[in-house]
């Protein structure tokens, strides 16, 4: 039950080569949480900012919840990430010095029900690099529909 929300950012391994993973934990409000339980989420289009040397996430888009009310949030906000000191250093320091970037890769809820996303430091793609993922991909999907057919 508790691990039947799974989100994935499927651009974020084509366009960037992800060299290390984090997990972190969300800020959210109540009626955030009950949008994400109720799958109405996405990580389309999102990045991740430091700002007064803590991270956030922008454009996680969370659907407003239907019995919210008054109380509802809003669908884009800004959302503080939960991370140790020294985790939150380590990326800063990476990302001020060799061109490195904070990309969330994936949003789940854990077995104790909260919510984290899984985001990784990844460095951008050259357009070949991409191309030869493109035909690693093709190439793949042929040899298994191949090996279909002679089944």
């Amino acid at each position: 039950m508790a691990n039947d929300i799974k989100l994935r950012n499927k651009r974020a391994f084509f366009q960037y080569e992800i060299t290390e993973k984090f997990v972190a934990g969300v800020q959210l409000t109540g009626t955030e949480i009950k949008s994400i339980r109720a799958g109405k989420a996405s990580l389309t289009e999102t990045f991740c900012f430091f700002q007064n040397s803590e991270l956030f996430i922008k454009n996680m888009y969370i659907a407003e919840y239907d019995h919210g009310g008054y109380t509802n949030h809003e669908p884009r906000r800004e959302r503080k990430l939960l991370l140790n000191r020294r985790e939150l250093d380590k990326m800063e320091k990476k990302i001020k010095e060799k061109g490195f970037t904070v990309v969330p890769i994936s949003l789940f809820i854990n077995e104790r029900g909260l919510v984290k996303i899984e985001i990784g430091l990844a460095r951008g793609k050259k357009v070949f690099d991409k191309r030869e993922d493109i035909k690693q991909r093709d190439s793949k999907r042929e040899l298994d529909r191949i090996s279909k057919q002679r089944r």
